[in-house]
């Protein structure tokens, strides 16, 4: 069975769950005083390593031999840090009537953050797509996205953000970019082990991800934020972002034929275009808004979900379309995608 299939017969991510289970167990056992310190400090840790593997994985050369389709990458690029954004902060509107400042906070970051790379070039994949094209604009829009991500958040969010200040750009350099930089220098010497160990290190990954969670969630309990959401207040966020999403892929789809995009190409575009990557988010978000991050990264778990289920579904229907994609592009496409992980879908 091929591996990228997955979200076809299973829209339910299972990493999501174990999320899930990870936000129960925070409410029900949370960290508190020695073990909370300990829970930080291994989650400080852990963001520096999850940043390090992202440095090693990703190629610069793959992304770079791609500028040859930069109109495609710049249009993605567009998507996902200037019209995710305009709309994010176009949702300041509905607070305090559907949203409570603090999911505001969240839904907002989560249209700052980059684009997924695994499940995009999956979704592609599936529909016949332009797959290289997916594998280069997720790579190009991790690699901005470690600057511009932070940068956007601390210009758009401000002190509400958690306390922005120079102590908090130092972090977010420290935890984040200096890791990532390491990674990428360092990948000439240690691609090929963590190429052959990838399955480890995915495991490793979705871990560190875990305890960012718990640790997280866990603080947000002991402060007593969770007392500011009510069901009401997250029905009405799982409805703005199901609009955010509709939105987003219609206008990625038709923008893309506006533009005079092949069908191959509006593919990427739009899988590439409208995702918003929780393995990037939530390290990312736990630096940034500290105390306050378990809100934070709700509207971005919720959002992630959401996206697997609803592109599962696109994707299905666009690999039945008419049109027949070129055998170079097929070609490519399955050269391209050959032994990528299923639990990496996550990206």
């Amino acid at each position: 069975m091929n591996r990228l299939r997955r979200p076809s017969w299973l829209p339910i991510d299972p990493y999501i769950v174990l999320l899930l289970g990870t936000v129960g167990l925070a409410a029900l056992l949370p960290a508190r005083g020695a073990a909370a310190d300990v829970a930080s400090g291994a989650s400080t840790a852990a963001i520096a390593f999850l940043f390090f593997l992202y440095g090693a994985r990703l190629s610069t050369r793959e992304a770079l031999d791609g500028l040859r389709h930069w109109r495609l990458h710049a249009t993605v690029l567009v998507c996902t840090f200037v019209l995710f954004p305009v709309f994010g902060l176009a949702a300041r509107a509905l607070v305090p009537v559907l949203l409570t400042q603090p999911l505001y906070q969240g839904l907002l970051f989560l249209t700052l953050v980059p684009s997924t790379i695994q499940s995009s070039i999956a979704f592609t994949s599936i529909a016949r797509g332009n797959v290289p094209a997916a594998i280069c604009a997720g790579s190009f829009s991790s690699l901005i996205g470690i600057v511009l991500t932070p940068l956007l958040a601390a210009g758009l969010l401000g002190s509400s953000g958690g306390g922005f200040s120079a102590d908090s750009l130092f972090k977010i350099v420290l935890q984040l970019l200096v890791p990532f930089l390491a990674g990428q220098l360092l990948r000439r010497w240690i691609g090929g082990f963590i190429a052959r160990h990838k399955k480890i290190l995915g495991l490793v990954d979705r871990g560190s991800i875990l305890l960012v969670v718990y640790t997280a969630f866990s603080e947000g309990m002991t402060r007593g934020i969770w007392h500011q959401v009510s069901p009401a207040r997250l029905g009405a966020l799982l409805v703005v972002e199901a609009a955010l999403l509709a939105v987003m892929l219609v206008l990625t789809w038709y923008g893309g034929k506006a533009l005079g995009f092949g069908r191959a190409d509006r593919i990427a575009i739009q899988f590439a275009g409208s995702k918003k990557s929780l393995a990037s988010g939530l390290p990312m978000a736990s630096v940034l808004f500290g105390a306050h991050a378990s809100l934070a990264v709700l509207p971005l778990m919720l959002f992630h979900q959401m996206q697997l289920m609803v592109c599962a579904v696109i994707a299905r229907r666009r690999a039945r379309d008419p049109q027949e994609v070129p055998d170079t592009v097929a070609e490519s496409a399955a050269h391209m995608v050959q032994g990528q992980p299923q639990d990496r879908v996550l990206r």
